[in-house]
């Protein structure tokens, strides 16, 4: 890793997220031509093919010896390898994007030894754009390309608040959540019970979070726990181009990713199953037990 310019592809990575960005305010949802691959629920549209083969060419220019993993190019079987992979998706959140919903970005990944070194996650609709370098820190920086602020944005150091309070319990946290496109099997009936749980009243035997949250893009929820705004996110079946760059985020801001079924600190980048938790002076590895209890002995099998 020595060798590589993890500033000048931080860089690289902005600069096509903003190319990128215009891209995606430039379609119209109403003339927006969709598909489904799984079900109605798993959508895919020309522009996230667009804007995919616009984030290739670019990078592939740029670096022509790494590797490269989009969603829509994806191949069964293919795995993430030790080798430096751009690790992209071209818009997280294509259901907010098909609805007009504000919360759908480009996730631009970059790993090394399977390890999220670079992150990059703009949503152009809030021009808000997230930023991570392994070693040195992460940032936010809101309303560079509108102009605001002399053109500059306003830059800000993860997360935002200078001094995170511990984490207490799951009884004060706000919790990020997905359904996911499959709606079915035993996958989702485990994630169904342990929303439940997580809501239900504590005389009933729940855990009465705060609340539960989902804004519909794995790539901003992890980006709002590292922010802070979230104190935890559990999700199954997303994929690595959906976590890459915010796991990249997340671990500058000082939160932790553990596997969303019990007893797995260390997932990889593949493993299709996380516990995000946001960065605190104490309370992560309690907050993670206390949450591996609610799931319990049910476990998410997802096939990588």
């Amino acid at each position: 890793m020595a060798d590589l310019n993890l500033q000048e592809i931080h860089d690289t990575l902005i600069s096509v997220a903003h190319e990128a960005g215009r891209m995606i305010l430039s379609a119209n949802p109403t003339d927006i031509s969709t598909g489904t691959k799984l079900n109605s629920a798993d959508i895919v549209t020309e522009t996230d093919k667009a804007v995919e083969a616009l984030v290739s060419t670019r990078l592939s220019a740029a670096y022509p010896t790494f590797s490269f993993i989009g969603e829509e190019t994806y191949k069964p079987g293919v795995e993430v390898t030790s080798a430096p992979t751009f690790i992209v998706d071209p818009i997280d959140g294509t259901t907010n994007f098909v609805h007009g919903f504000p919360h759908a970005c480009i996730s631009l990944g970059f790993a090394v030894d399977r390890i999220p070194t670079v992150g990059v996650v703009y949503n152009p609709y809030l021009d808000q754009l997230y930023t991570g370098i392994r070693g040195q820190g992460a940032y936010l920086t809101q309303g560079a390309v509108w102009g605001l602020e002399g053109g500059k944005g306003r830059k800000s150091k993860l997360p935002l608040s200078k001094n995170p309070p511990p984490l207490k319990g799951l009884d004060t946290s706000l919790v990020g959540i997905e359904w996911g496109s499959t709606r079915d099997g035993p996958n989702y009936e485990l994630k169904a019970e342990v929303f439940k749980k997580l809501c239900a009243s504590k005389e009933t035997g729940g855990t009465m979070v705060h609340s539960l949250r989902s804004l519909g893009s794995a790539a901003l929820n992890l980006c709002a726990v590292a922010a802070g705004q979230y104190d935890l996110y559990w999700e199954g079946g997303c994929w690595a181009w959906d976590v890459c760059a915010a796991w990249a985020i997340l671990a500058e801001a000082g939160g932790i990713m553990a596997s969303g079924n019990p007893g797995d600190w260390n997932p990889p980048i593949d493993g299709r199953k996380y516990l995000a938790v946001r960065g605190a002076p104490s309370g992560q590895k309690e907050i993670v037990e206390e949450f591996w209890k609610v799931v319990g002995e049910g476990r998410m099998e997802y096939e990588s």
